[in-house]
């Protein structure tokens, strides 16, 4: 192995944050290829606000798994957004490439915090917004406008 490889740490407030995003899913990367050695990871911190939620999109090729440090998530899919499934502090999920979905934070006081790994990168690929109506049980934040939320 080459003497100039080594272990890269990215501090904590010091995370690249020029990377895919979608509307009220914020995304930082702690390992990427935009700011270290990486080639096939992509691995970072995923937030949303208390009632925000993604627009919905998918990853392209890259397969997604993540996993729930703080609050209570929901991912939203199918044709129309009519399927789900809840996610606490402590639980894993996988994402399939391609799989159209959203991502919501259902506190409307907590903020919702996962660890994300993708591999090869992170691809966001944003599709056509939906109205909040139609994701069952999700509640937007009071007097926020909608462009806020997106």
């Amino acid at each position: 192995m080459p003497s100039d490889i080594r272990p890269i740490v990215t501090r904590r407030n010091e995370e690249h944050g020029a990377t895919g995003q979608s509307g009220g899913a914020v995304r930082v990367s702690g390992v990427s290829p935009q700011h270290t050695p990486a080639t096939r990871i992509w691995f970072g911190k995923v937030s949303n606000e208390p009632g925000y939620r993604s627009l919905p999109h998918h990853h392209g090729e890259a397969e997604t798994g993540g996993y729930v440090l703080k609050g209570k998530g929901r991912i939203y899919w199918g044709t129309a957004y009519e399927e789900f499934i809840d996610m606490s502090e402590g639980d894993f999920v996988f994402v399939p490439p391609f799989m159209p979905h959203v991502e919501v934070n259902m506190s409307t006081s907590e903020e919702l915090v996962w660890l994300t790994a993708r591999t090869p990168d992170n691809v966001v690929v944003n599709l056509e917004d939906v109205a909040d109506e139609i994701l069952a049980g999700y509640v937007p934040p009071s007097g926020k406008a909608r462009a806020e939320i997106a």
